[in-house]
């Protein structure tokens, strides 16, 4: 209770998603998450760029949300080369 209101709490979601580094040849680094198409971010650093593109994955969640779109369903897979 908050100043004799009742807060009710809501839990977060937490996911995980696949994200793919990819070092630029001018320096630092170019991320995306290749299940939310149109999802890339950027960083000077590895850390950067996580931390970037964690809270881009927040946005494009929240935009999909508001405008009633479905998240896309994902698998990963590993795949096996001889």
């Amino acid at each position: 209770m908050v100043h004799g209101v009742k807060v009710m709490e809501r839990k977060q979601r937490v996911e995980n998603f696949e994200v793919v580094l990819e070092p630029e040849e001018e320096g630092g680094y170019h991320v995306y998450t290749p299940s939310l198409k149109g999802c890339h971010s950027y960083g000077s650093t590895k850390e950067e760029a996580l931390k970037n593109i964690a809270e881009a994955i927040a946005l494009w969640l929240e935009s999909t949300k508001e405008l009633g779109i479905a998240i896309p369903e994902r698998d990963t897979v590993t795949v096996k080369v001889e």
